[in-house]
């Protein structure tokens, strides 16, 4: 196998490809940013004189043509090549001669697969980003059209007290933008260039870091070389915390959903097309789509674990533990996205229930607006309680079907079923965006 560090005698074959792994498979997703950085880099060494302009351009040209291959989908890594980089540096010597020998001047892999992680890190935070964006606008315009309609709220899985869809709806809304604050310093830690830092001590050439810094679209740089290659394995816990977040959110929103539209409560449905059915048994409407959610997100929040375990008891400075990260971060950003999606499409195609409270069952759920009324009234408050309590004990307890709406029910405060709030929630999602 073609290597970078090759010293002209045989890796055992056995052990190759126990340390090789799957990385082969896996940095083909690096590869457009590899040559992203491969070329910052040689704009570098251009400027600092350690490159001719005319290499420079013939280098950047080859790159340029590499990058198109791997944008059309005809960039591969060849049998025998270790990895993205040995591959890159391969078709580069192949066109150019010694030339394309002179790309890996004053940096090491350790950087090279820095950068290229931490670029890749960049665009998947925002592609998430944008998921989260179209599954909030959803929820809150799911959350306007449905804000008169009531339905049960529950505390111990025992019906408690008046909600409503709006309300319960909007409250995902929110909760995936205190989800965003957490992607965001995610994405911070990731927006900070490693390029430069060599093995992890830097080198003795003029390197212009600040240079790659501006050409690669980072915000700023690791300034310490071995802070930098420290940065291994703390981005991967910052994003895996950042996606366990929203995977949290979402396994919760999916559990509803899957109890909610049991026939036993009926308070949603979605249409065929989004539900499964039985072979044995016709009436079923499986939520299947649901269910994948909430098992996918049980694995993605999984993944800090996996990743803080692998990362810890590591002294500073690069180790090939770190190769292992991938095998973890990158299958559960694929389970993000997925989820992500196939959330947006069903709560965008969500059936809700007008008539829930026709059912006698739910009558009980009044008893703190009858409280609250008789408290109004001049009654003490405990005096008031205990009295509905006697009533619900004795099943006499009753409460006038022309006051169970919104509207009647006087929920003012910020929050409440009769003041969704979601104007300030958007302006919380918009103060959470990076």
């Amino acid at each position: 196998m073609a290597t970078l560090w090759d010293k002209g005698f045989r890796f055992e074959e056995k052990a190759e490809r126990f340390t090789v792994g799957k990385d082969r498979e896996l940095d083909l997703r690096l590869a457009k940013y590899d040559i992203i950085g491969s070329k910052a880099h040689l704009a570098m060494l251009e400027k600092i004189g350690l490159l001719p302009s005319d290499d420079y351009l013939k280098l950047s040209d080859a790159l340029d043509t590499i990058l198109s291959d791997v944008e059309n989908g005809n960039f591969h890594l060849e049998e025998g090549v270790e990895d993205i980089h040995s591959q890159v540096e391969l078709l580069l010597t192949e066109k150019l001669g010694d030339i394309g020998k002179k790309i890996h001047s004053g940096r090491s892999r350790n950087d090279q697969v820095a950068v290229d992680l931490k670029l890749f890190f960049k665009d998947e935070c925002q592609k998430i980003r944008d998921e989260v964006m179209h599954l909030f606008k959803l929820l809150i315009r799911q959350s306007r059209k449905y804000k008169d309609v009531l339905m049960p709220g529950y505390t111990h899985f025992q019906c408690a007290m008046p909600s409503s869809f709006g309300l319960w709806l909007g409250a995902y809304a929110e909760s995936l933008a205190d989800d965003m604050i957490m992607l965001g310093a995610a994405y911070k830690i990731a927006d900070q260039n490693p390029l430069g830092s060599a093995a992890g001590y830097g080198n003795s050439f003029p390197l212009d870091r600040d240079l790659t810094t501006k050409l690669l679209g980072f915000s700023t740089l690791s300034f310490n070389s071995i802070a930098a290659q420290m940065g291994r394995g703390k981005t991967e816990r910052a994003i895996a915390a950042a996606i366990g977040q929203i995977a949290g959110t979402l396994n919760k929103l999916a559990q509803d959903c899957c109890l909610f539209s049991c026939p036993n409560f009926s308070f949603i449905s979605f249409p065929d097309s989004l539900t499964t059915g039985s072979s044995i048994m016709p009436h079923k409407k499986n939520p299947d789509v649901w269910e994948m959610i909430r098992g996918n997100c049980n694995l993605i929040s999984s993944c800090y674990g996996q990743t803080a375990i692998l990362t810890t008891n590591l002294p500073h400075g690069y180790h090939r533990d770190f190769q292992l990260l991938k095998e973890v971060i990158m299958p559960a950003l694929e389970k993000t996205h997925d989820c992500l999606q196939m959330a947006a499409i069903m709560v965008e195609n969500i059936k809700v229930s007008k008539d829930i409270f026709t059912n006698p069952l739910y009558k009980p759920i009044f008893t703190v607006e009858e409280v609250n009324q008789r408290v109004l009234a001049g009654q003490p408050f405990r005096q008031a309680y205990r009295e509905v309590a006697g009533e619900v004990a004795e099943k006499t307890f009753d409460f006038p079907e022309e006051k169970m709406n919104v509207g009647a029910l006087h929920h003012t405060h910020i929050g409440s079923i009769g003041n969704l709030a979601l104007k300030d929630i958007e302006k919380k999602m918009r103060r959470s965006l990076f």
